[in-house]
């Protein structure tokens, strides 16, 4: 009975000790599960914050023209402002990604290599203890068997002596001698039992120090070691959570910044920088006269009526075709000359003052760079050792004719803006005519009419008086007429090839300054579409005109940048 519980009890301890073995290695592989799907998180949010930066730099404006354009609009500014956000947003994504992995994926990657040492050395001091638990247990199996075995024998041998000792045909020597030697047997037997109970006793005291101490300890040891391992996780779990919680506030603030951008969005605003951008600053046209064909009288045509098919034909091809101002394509796009005398008066004006504000910022710099030289001079005239004062004379000398330069340039611009000022109507006029036009006399119809046609090169042209007074006033010249000013201005620039296109369909191109083309034709793009509907093409170097952008597919080159659009 004492040797069955002893065998039931450490098969009991041999298979808890087992499942703690497995339940401990569990315990780590989940830890490593963790670590893993820690680490996962972390590539999604690092590659989440790579598409969104990418994405806000997709959709940020491109350094050209038309980003200043787009920055006189509310909503053009707000965009910009969301993808600016956007992009500080994808910032925290990125943080928390840095934060994950140093924080919990870091710190669980170094704690699994300590808990492995310490599981496998706490496992180690088990076996050994098991080992030699197993050992005495064997020695004492070998004392009992021996202590069986020696009393077996002193049995048969007191047996065989009292036999020997009825029997009267053996001889008394025999006798002795089976009785010598069964008191041999029995002293072996004594001895047995004396090492079976001693060692017995060694080992009963063995084994409850090895099942009341030695494996209570280890097993507290790893108890210990898997709370660690529980405590941690949990603290990773809340690390987790605390990650995500420490960007909220700059998230928010992001969110914001998204949200207070959209409510700055002001229509109204950007429905009056359309007007202020395009608005031309031509008077409206006057009431068309009633032609009477009835009176036998000299018919003529007012200047501010529409030409009729007769005229058109009666008129050479260099004339301008009768059309109302706000139907007036501006053929004479691109560089232009130099005075944007080819832009309406409002967009002219705009143009000139850009240009002497450009002007007075590049005088400044030159002046700020011959104030710097000249204290440099006047350091090196008070202490020639560090520089010679006549080396800085070749840089001042050409400061100040670049200066020059940029003064005439400047006084250039101001008479133009000022000539320009003059002739722009006043307000009071404008608020004047926004109701029905009054009806004037046609010498004054005829004269305000005048200055809206279309010249035969499609660009924008003034009453003839005030022009060729203009023209004069610039380069004056006692020798130039009115006729010679009318064939400069009608001279066409030949503009440059900013690309090609390829007709997607035929087109007859029936009214002036169209040009018919067939399907699959390809021809060079001298002006692109500026939200107009025409795209400006070229055959070959006298054949060109306008054709339906939609019916083109346009290839334009890289560095090419199309003119714009006057209203």
């Amino acid at each position: 009975m004492v040797e069955e519980r002893m065998g039931d009890c450490w098969s009991y301890a041999k298979d808890q000790f087992d499942n703690l073995e497995k339940h401990t290695q569990w315990g780590i592989e989940y830890v490593e599960k963790y670590t893993k799907f820690v680490k996962e998180r972390s590539e999604i949010e690092t590659n989440y914050a790579k598409q969104i930066r990418n994405l806000s730099k997709k959709y940020q404006p491109k350094k050209n023209s038309r980003e200043e354009e787009e920055s006189k609009y509310t909503f053009c500014r707000a965009f910009l402002t969301t993808l600016n956000e956007l992009n500080d947003y994808a910032g925290q994504h990125e943080v928390i990604a840095e934060n994950l992995t140093s924080q919990i994926i870091s710190e669980l990657s170094r704690y699994l290599q300590e808990i492995k040492t310490e599981r496998k050395t706490h496992f180690h001091d088990g076996r050994k203890a098991q080992q030699q638990i197993e050992s005495s247990w064997k020695q004492l199996e070998s004392c009992k068997r021996r202590f069986e075995r020696d009393c077996k024998e002193a049995d048969r041998a007191q047996q065989y002596f009292e036999k020997m000792d009825a029997d009267i045909n053996v001889t008394k020597a025999d006798v002795e001698k089976a009785r010598q030697q069964a008191q041999m047997r029995h002293q072996m037997a004594a001895d047995s039992k004396n090492d079976y109970s001693s060692y017995l006793q060694k080992f009963n005291q063995e084994q409850n120090e090895h099942y009341f101490t030695v494996i209570p300890t280890i097993f507290q040891k790893l108890q210990d070691m898997e709370e660690r391992r529980i405590e941690r996780l949990g603290v990773c779990m809340k690390t987790f959570a605390d990650v995500d919680r420490q960007v909220l506030p700059i998230v928010g603030k992001c969110l914001d910044g998204m949200t207070k951008a959209a409510e700055c969005i002001e229509p109204k605003t950007d429905s009056k920088q359309v007007v202020e951008s395009y608005k031309s600053g031509f008077e409206p046209p006057g009431d068309v006269e009633f032609e009477d064909y009835g009176q036998a009288m000299k018919r003529t045509a007012s200047e501010t009526s529409l030409s009729n098919s007769r005229e058109a034909k009666e008129k050479p091809a260099g004339k301008s075709k009768g059309k109302l101002w706000p139907f007036i394509k501006n053929k004479n796009k691109g560089s232009g000359p130099e005075d944007f005398s080819h832009l309406p008066p409002e967009q002219r004006r705009k143009k000139l003052q850009g240009k002497l504000d450009e002007l007075n910022k590049d005088i400044q710099k030159e002046m700020d760079q011959r104030d710097a030289l000249t204290k440099m001079k006047d350091v090196y005239v008070k202490n020639p050792q560090m520089g010679d004062p006549a080396s800085v004379d070749p840089r001042l000398s050409e400061i100040g004719q670049n200066i020059e330069k940029l003064q005439f340039e400047l006084q250039k611009f101001e008479g133009w803006l000022a000539e320009v000022e003059e002739r722009m109507p006043s307000k009071s006029d404008t608020h004047r005519r926004s109701g029905l036009y009054e009806t004037q006399n046609s010498t004054t119809v005829g004269n305000n009419c005048a200055q809206d046609r279309e010249s035969p090169d499609g660009s924008y042209t003034e009453e003839q008086n005030s022009e060729t007074q203009v023209k004069a006033n610039i380069n004056p010249n006692p020798t130039s007429t009115t006729p010679e000013f009318d064939d400069e201005f009608d001279d066409e620039e030949v503009l440059p090839t900013i690309g090609t296109c390829k007709a997607l369909y035929p087109f007859e191109g029936h009214n002036e300054g169209t040009i018919a083309v067939a399907e699959g034709e390809l021809l060079y793009v001298i002006e692109e579409d500026k939200g107009d509907g025409w795209t400006r093409v070229r055959r070959n170097e006298d054949e060109e005109g306008y054709v339906p952008t939609s019916y083109v597919e346009v290839f334009l080159e890289t560095n090419a940048k199309g003119a714009m659009t006057y209203i």
